[in-house]
């Protein structure tokens, strides 16, 4: 995706910490069957809004993806496997 902005420090945080790769991010976003949720908790707040959802890779592997829409780009914040109580909000608000 020409358009996925992954900044270094997300970059080391995806691979040490979520032992997530770019591809398997890009895999999500050709994969998605459901909306773009917005992160309304107060301490995740931003401007433009923090955006979610969950989809599958290719490997069927379920990811959270949280990101920010700027200027045409999707500036990545962090991706990882979710927990059941965030599938099951995804479930029943974002399909």
């Amino acid at each position: 995706m020409r358009n996925l902005i992954i900044s270094q420090p997300v970059r080391h945080k995806l691979k040490d910490k979520h032992k997530v790769t770019e591809r398997e991010v890009e895999q999500c976003f050709d994969n998605k069957c459901g909306a773009f949720l917005i992160d309304d908790r107060e301490e995740h707040q931003t401007d433009p809004p923090t955006l979610w959802f969950i989809a599958p890779t290719n490997k069927n592997r379920l990811l959270k993806v949280i990101f920010v829409f700027v200027d045409g780009n999707i500036h990545l914040k962090s991706a990882y496997e979710p927990g059941p109580e965030v599938i099951e909000i995804y479930d029943e608000i974002g399909k």
